[in-house]
């Protein structure tokens, strides 16, 4: 990563050499009262040939999303620090902005860390999202195996969030967020809680998220809840994940009914997921295999089934080209598609091949 450090005496530094009249005015900097502060510039660059239902096409992001951040500390004394971060979702096959067009669609806050835990304040990750992707899932909410295709739904990113972490005790964390809304005249329209509770030892991950928002008027809260895991055996990692979303729009939706139903799908207002795979490293190449299951408990009892397989292989520490396959069985008119890491998909299944450069 290329990392830029800043200080206040670097600054006037520069100062001095640009306004020498001005600087004799003024004292000299004890450097005592310098405060270091660092920003860090990073990316990823993601591109790859996707294959649905016959149709071929040169994609961004099939395995993560592509993205520009800016990321800084600036030390306050006492252990306590400012942070900020700002992500850019970028498509590097057109150049254009990702998530909408939004500037810092990916992410976008600032905040305090200390020894107490750390408060940030914007648009951040939501937590049940996080721990599907972050700990369940072997694609890691990438390539056509992202277990995002049948797992869970609420928005990827929540905005007008306020999130504390807590310092890390015997492996445990804990985590809560709140989502102020603001997306309607309707005071409680949109508003989010998050709360999310981790351990890691060793080998072992877990954790426990759950998100909620408030629904439409007239409608039941909106939630998604997962418990997921993950264990290192060395020569393999296991993972596995179970959730449970209640409410309208708890899972995904296609209004567009893409396969042409008779009866176009409803959403879906209770439904269990189950994820289980593993990635098994053999050298530079690592394999990976899950598999999602979506139980349907409303009475159309549209459930569905992804079977994905997929390898990557590290040309080096940041490089890497990746192949995957998935393909999903719908029962009952269920509209579940085969996306990848920044798209829902065209059909129900898909082979994706591809690189990505990490700096």
């Amino acid at each position: 990563m290329k990392k830029i450090s800043i200080t206040v005496g670097l600054v006037s530094t520069i100062a001095t050499m640009g306004a020498m009249p001005a600087a004799h005015a003024q004292s000299s900097v004890d450097p005592s009262s310098v405060t270091p502060s660092s920003v860090t510039l990073y990316g990823l660059m993601d591109a790859g040939l996707v294959q649905e239902g016959g149709v071929s096409k040169l994609t961004s992001g099939v395995s993560a999303g592509s993205r520009l951040g800016l990321r800084g500390t600036e030390s306050l004394g006492n252990g306590l620090q400012a942070v900020f971060t700002l992500e850019a979702g970028v498509l590097s096959d057109t150049g254009r902005s990702d998530q909408a067009g939004q500037l810092f669609g990916r992410q976008a806050f600032v905040g305090l860390n200390s020894p107490l835990g750390m408060l940030t304040v914007g648009r951040q990750y939501n937590l049940q999202s996080q721990a599907l992707t972050d700990v369940a899932d072997p694609f890691e909410g990438g390539l056509a195996g992202a277990a995002t295709n049948l797992a869970g739904y609420s928005a990827t990113r929540i905005d007008n969030t306020v999130r504390y972490t807590s310092p890390e005790w015997r492996g445990v964390t804990a985590t809560v967020m709140y989502g102020a809304g603001e997306h309607t005249a309707i005071a409680a329209d949109q508003r989010s809680l998050g709360l999310a509770l981790g351990y890691v030892n060793g080998p072992l991950t877990l954790r426990l998220a759950r998100q909620s928002r408030a629904g439409e008027p007239g409608k039941a809260d909106v939630n998604n809840t997962i418990l997921a895991g993950n264990y290192n055996f060395g020569v393999a990692t296991a993972f596995a994940g179970y959730g449970r979303n209640t409410g309208d729009g708890s899972s995904m939706f296609f209004a567009e009914n893409p396969y042409g139903a008779a009866q176009a799908p409803a959403q879906s207002s209770d439904s269990r997921d189950a994820i289980v795979g593993v990635s098994v490293p053999l050298g530079a190449t690592t394999l990976l295999a899950s598999y999602v299951h979506k139980d349907d408990r409303d009475a159309a009892n549209r459930d569905a089934q992804q079977l994905a397989i997929g390898a990557t292989y590290a040309l080096s520490k940041r490089s890497k080209v990746y192949v995957a396959y998935a393909h999903i069985r719908n029962r009952n008119d269920a509209a579940y598609m085969v996306g990848n890491a920044t798209e829902v998909g065209s059909g129900n299944r898909a082979f994706n091949v591809g690189l990505r450069h990490a700096f």
